[in-house]
């Protein structure tokens, strides 16, 4: 991988100072380091936006999918990473200025560091598992930041940094999150997320199961409360299978749960664990978006996590209680040999689920299509599909369908929090999931490993150690595992139409008021252009996210029809779209640019879980 950037294009740009006050900028993947994508920007608005019309586009020249990346903005010049490498881009004409060439970048973007009187401006990226400082003006290695620029992690990251001071919190595919400084590269320190022995959480894996599950990492988006310090982690499942977890039985802490720890020092403050023992892949991967609740006439601090449950979990940010309150329900349990799953899952008692959580036969989708209904009608029978509810476990004799599925309800896509309309608004799809535990031997492929790196924090056991080299070494004497098969396509839907066989809508966006904690509004998002023809408005399946303005706008793209869409934040009614070049599964900005001219601009690389088809563009609107 080439150290030095590719001089594609060179513009007279100079780099000033970035203004954090304001918001001219998007300077952080969520706007803010409290992750509320909401911008002050008013010069679109819902009564003009209908003029809005594409400025620039520019493309990559990977059509790889999985470009997930959303767009900095810092004094007009744009910074993203694209899966051949990493980009700025003069904001206003949408010209590159530098390019670093890299492969396996980090999918959802670079971070920003706006550098001090010492140090200059830095682009942190990751590529494979380096960990990237880019001189933000020119692109090349930054001076003094480990090795010519890079820092070797032994891991590699899916989503940037979070940035706090100056230090640059990194996760990965490992579990642990670690600290490094943006300056020297340096490791400053490190939190174990599958607790070792004498750590908070170590006694909620039985049986040793801590010394060789993987999971339990950080994949998704983290954020910041900065004033007080505190950096939010949402948590992935446990364990190597996403289905079974006969290897580690307990609760499984600090798996798919809402962590806090102290930014500065990776001290532990507070969690809140959100699945017990996952077995259904609902790990969280949407960073934790800072809200103010209005709670007894009082405004309480508090951190909002869309779950691929398609539950809201509003929690108050200094001590992770729930805001309107929780409650443990029991819930039916797994039937399969070895697994032992938890009596109860938690539930917040507001707001209501956003997305469908449980299937019934009389659910099936009537009146889309003929063939469609008998589509639907006929893989239930065929399989003789049962029933389900909420964390109904998969069964190793009978065939299910589970809503939601692993892709959600809710994903990483998280909440953008409208300050002055009081809105946490977010997008869920009812995608449901089906099949049933066939046996075999090994898991599915490791997601992490034990303890922590070189340098930091505690290490792994001498038994960890040794489970881990055993596990690894081959799977022909490995313990029985389960796996779950689904018999035929991809999700509970026809993989011909991807038209989903339980009754609409298929997808939501969906508002929350932070005063009540009711839905306010809700609509279908994206559309199947022959169903709406029939005035079918199912709304689509969705992966990416929305930012809202003060405009009172909400812009998303997301949808697997491939438009860009912008929404009245105040009641939902769709008021513009547009059509990329493919759909744009990522997180959009908007920014002033140095012409004075405000831009939205959205990643459209298509791709991913949903299969959709790919595109290089990175498309910038501006009304003329």
């Amino acid at each position: 991988m080439p150290r030095r950037p590719l001089a594609l294009a060179v513009l007279a740009v100079t780099l000033c100072s970035a203004s954090l006050a304001g918001q001219n900028n998007w300077v952080y993947y969520g706007q803010d380091q409290g992750a509320t994508r909401f911008s002050t920007l008013t010069q679109i608005t819902a009564d003009n936006v209908a003029k809005l019309s594409r400025a620039w586009t520019f493309h990559t020249g990977d059509k790889s999918g999985f470009f997930e990346s959303t767009p900095l903005v810092v004094d007009s010049v744009m910074f993203f990473a694209a899966g051949n490498g990493f980009y700025a881009l003069d904001a206003v004409s949408g010209q590159q200025i530098w390019k670093v060439a890299a492969a396996r970048t980090t999918r959802r973007g670079v971070s920003y560091w706006p550098g001090d009187q010492r140090t200059a401006p830095r682009v942190i990226a990751s590529a494979g598992t380096e960990l990237f400082a880019l001189d933000a003006k020119t692109g090349k290695p930054a001076d003094g930041f480990g090795d010519d620029g890079t820092v070797e992690l032994e891991d590699s990251m899916n989503s940037p940094a979070a940035i706090y001071k100056d230090l640059a919190l990194v996760q990965g595919n490992k579990p642990w999150i670690r600290a490094f400084s943006v300056r020297t590269g340096k490791l400053v320190w490190t939190f174990n997320l599958i607790p070792q022995p004498g750590e908070v959480g170590h006694e909620t894996w039985t049986d040793d199961g801590w010394k060789t599950s993987g999971g339990t990492n950080v994949w998704g988006l983290m954020s910041l409360d900065v004033a007080r310090g505190l950096v939010f982690l949402p948590n992935s499942m446990p364990g190597e299978n996403d289905y079974y977890g006969g290897d580690h039985h307990g609760d499984n802490l600090f798996g798919t749960s809402v962590v806090a720890l102290d930014a500065a020092t990776g001290t532990l403050k507070w969690y809140r664990q959100i699945v017990h023992h996952d077995i259904w892949d609902y790990d969280l991967g949407a960073a934790p978006t800072l809200v103010d609740v209005v709670r007894n006439g009082k405004t309480v601090p508090a951190v909002a996590q869309i779950t691929k449950m398609g539950l809201l979990w509003v929690l108050d940010r200094t001590n992770g209680e729930p805001i309107w309150g929780a409650e443990e329900r029991t819930v039916p349990q797994s039937t399969a040999p070895g697994e032992q799953t938890s009596p109860t899952q938690p539930f917040p008692l507001k707001p209501a689920p956003l997305a469908r959580n449980a299937m019934k036969k009389e659910d099936l989708a009537k009146g889309i299509t003929p063939a469609h209904d008998a589509y639907c009608q006929g893989l239930w029978e065929k399989y003789s599909i049962a029933d389900s509810g909420p964390f109904q476990p998969w069964n190793d004799k009978q065939d299910i369908v589970l809503f939601p599925g692993a892709v959600g309800g809710g994903n990483w896509n998280g909440v953008t929090y409208d300050r002055p309309l009081g809105l946490m608004i977010t997008n869920v799809m009812n995608a449901g999931q089906w099949g049933h535990l066939e046996q075999a031997t090994g898991g599915r492929g490791s997601r992490g490993g034990r303890g922590a790196p070189p340098g930091g924090g505690p290490p792994p056991s001498a038994a960890a150690v040794s489970a881990q080299r055993g596990a690894s070494d081959e799977n022909a004497g490995a313990a029985p595992t389960w796996r779950k098969v689904t018999p035929e396509g991809r999700r509970f839907w026809d993989p011909k139409t991807m038209y989903s066989c339980q009754a609409p809508p298929w997808g939501e966006l969906v508002a929350v008021s932070t005063k009540t904690g009711d839905i306010v509004w809700h609509v279908p998002l994206g559309s199947f252009p022959e169903l709406e023809a029939k005035g079918l408005k199912t709304g689509t399946p969705s992966l990416g996210g929305a930012i809202s303005t003060a405009g009172n706008l909400v812009f998303i793209a997301a949808t697997v029809d491939s438009k860009f869409r912008a929404f009245d934040a105040r009641t939902g009614k769709e008021l513009w779209s547009d059509t990329l070049e493919a759909p744009g599964h990522a997180i959009p900005s908007t920014y002033l640019g140095r012409d004075g001219k405000q831009y939205v601009v959205i990643a459209a690389g298509g791709g991913g879980f949903l299969q959709s088809p790919t595109s290089d563009t990175v498309v910038a609107y501006a009304i003329k």
